[in-house]
């Protein structure tokens, strides 16, 4: 392979398979969820810690990331990151616990976050400006296919192997990268020597930790003064964060204000959190509706929501062509809407009966809309960076991305286990009116508590813990277990619509912020891109 040493598109090609490897393992987890959830003994907040521990170290991590690969060398970190990424998905693989698993999701977020921001700044630095946008909407295309194909293939893995493979999947593709990176990623692109910001790192991390775990873990703690404080933490320690930044701006801050004085690439950063927020909020609880309320098999739910995945994968390198020769301003208005609005016609459609067949139309759209999305907003969001901020322009960009998953799964899990916790209270004592009298007050307690010792949400499960009443008869204990799926599968369905407008709504504000970007003039680079990118082989 060494003759494709420094080649552009030998580069693209390694550096799209390791970014998609990161941004699968973002959803692929979504599907396991009742799996996980009934083989490991896992409570619905335990398994949000699974999902979050891995884009929480990954949010906090990457601006530091993309900075030490300024230092150290873009490829010396895409290598380690993507060999950490490797070996801790062996270490997921073969968890015993929710604790081990938790574990090994961190260190997959660490690995992640090393090989992420080298993607996009070796892209800016190894393409010219005038192929940039096309390389950009290949890497964009990766991003949506990726997150969006990762319920797909993890309901195959699930289905046929066992929840274990949706991690055993990363060592082969791992192994790729690596055999490629080693002869084709340039050895050094030269550039300014920078330093390191410790205070800025650790005052990040505490900022979005706290506010992480209070999100996470407020249900199960009734939303006490412990997890307000948290949150109040959280808000102050990001103040003085950017108080911090502020006072570096003329050393070497984490984050160059300079960046954002480009209206462009403000707007599209808030869009990306957006577009986080939305795709990655919505996958938590479709996934566990269709699982665990309508009894799909994870294979069946992943090829139900295939059709998000099938028209990305084909439209979302059109949509990177065009926005280089027409701009990508309104490419990704209609794709935020289109996604958004396919997303509404899912909650709309969504019972406790409904057929499989009643979701093709509007995940096809809303997948129509995810192709329209990433490339242009990766074009658009760069097109004026200079290649000497590539490093840092990556690292705020996808940091602002992944912050947006954090807090998008964070809050809608906590939204989802509010309105469960109330639902299953309300649809149990609505219910146990069939029960004879002396059974139903433990009947309706078991639901009304279920949230304090975590709710489950696993597949053929009720939300809580079953105990049935000593001495009961046969018939009754079968009309217990009838009732308690009823109250889960009512529920949940209640509870999930709230959950899924939060994300749904969020896309539409994304969409409204694009009225405010700046057109691109075919034919006429800004002057940033004029700077020439230098590549060491």
């Amino acid at each position: 392979m060494s003759r494709w040493r420094g080649n552009p598109w030998a580069i693209l090609l390694t550096l799209s398979l390791g970014f998609f490897m990161t941004l699968l393992d973002l959803t692929i987890v979504n599907i396991a969820i009742p799996s996980i959830t009934e083989k490991l003994d896992a409570s619905l907040d335990q398994v949000l810690w699974v999902i979050n521990a891995y884009v929480l170290v990954l949010a906090v991590l990457l601006i530091t990331a993309g900075r030490l690969g300024d230092l150290w060398g873009k490829k010396n970190l895409f290598i380690a990151g993507v060999t950490l990424f490797t070996l801790s998905s062996l270490v997921c693989g073969i968890a015993q616990d929710p604790a081990q698993l938790i574990a090994g999701r961190a260190l997959q977020g660490l690995g992640a976050a090393l090989l992420m921001p080298q993607t996009m700044s070796m892209i800016i630095a190894v393409f010219p400006p005038e192929r940039r946008g096309t390389a950009l909407g290949v890497w964009g295309a990766v991003a949506g296919v990726s997150t969006i194909a990762g319920p797909t293939l993890g309901g195959l893995l699930v289905t046929h192997l066992d929840w274990r493979w949706i991690f055993f999947v990363n060592l082969p593709i791992g192994v790729l990268v690596l055999c490629m990176a080693v002869p084709i990623l340039p050895g050094h692109i030269p550039g300014f020597r920078h330093k390191f910001d410790l205070t800025g790192v650790l005052l990040a991390s505490a900022a979005l930790f706290c506010v992480t775990f209070a999100l996470t873990e407020g249900q199960k703690f009734e939303w006490n003064a412990v997890i307000w404080g948290l949150i109040a933490a959280g808000a102050v320690l990001f103040a003085v964060f950017v108080a911090q930044q502020r006072t570096r701006q003329d050393a070497e801050p984490l984050v160059p204000f300079s960046l954002f004085r480009d209206r462009n690439f403000t707007i599209l950063n808030l869009v990306g959190a957006a577009v986080s927020i939305g795709m990655i909020g919505m996958i938590l609880p479709l996934t566990i509706y269709m699982q665990s309320v309508l009894g799909f098999s994870a294979l069946k739910a992943g090829l139900v929501l295939a059709p998000s995945s099938v028209m990305s994968m084909f439209l979302a390198p059109v949509a990177g062509r065009l926005s280089d020769r027409i701009g990508g301003k309104y490419i990704l208005m209609a794709g935020l809407v289109l996604y958004a609005a396919g997303m509404l016609w899912v909650a709309a459609i969504a019972q406790v009966g409904t057929d499989w067949t009643a979701f093709i139309a509007p995940l096809a759209i809303a997948g129509i809309g995810i192709g329209g999305v990433f490339a242009p907003m990766a074009t658009e969001a760069t097109r004026n960076v200079p290649p000497r901020l590539a490093g840092a322009a990556s690292g705020v960009n996808n940091t602002i991305r992944q912050v947006g998953s954090v807090l998008g799964a964070a809050a809608v899990g906590a939204l989802l286990q509010n309105q469960l916790a109330s639902s299953l209270r309300d649809e149990a004592t609505a219910r146990s009116s069939a029960l004879p009298p002396d059974v139903r007050p433990s009947f309706v307690r078991g639901f009304a508590e279920a949230a304090k010792g975590g709710l489950e949400v696993g597949a053929g499960q009720s939300g809580a813990k079953e105990q049935l009443p000593p001495g009961i008869s046969p018939s009754v204990a079968d009309r217990l277990h009838e009732l308690a799926a009823q109250v889960f599968s009512h529920g949940f369905v209640h509870a999930m619509k709230p959950a899924m407008f939060l994300p749904i709504g969020v896309m539409f504000l994304g969409a409204a912020a694009c009225l405010a970007l700046r057109g691109h003039r075919s034919g006429k680079p800004a002057a940033a891109d004029a700077e020439p990118a230098h590549v060491t082989t």
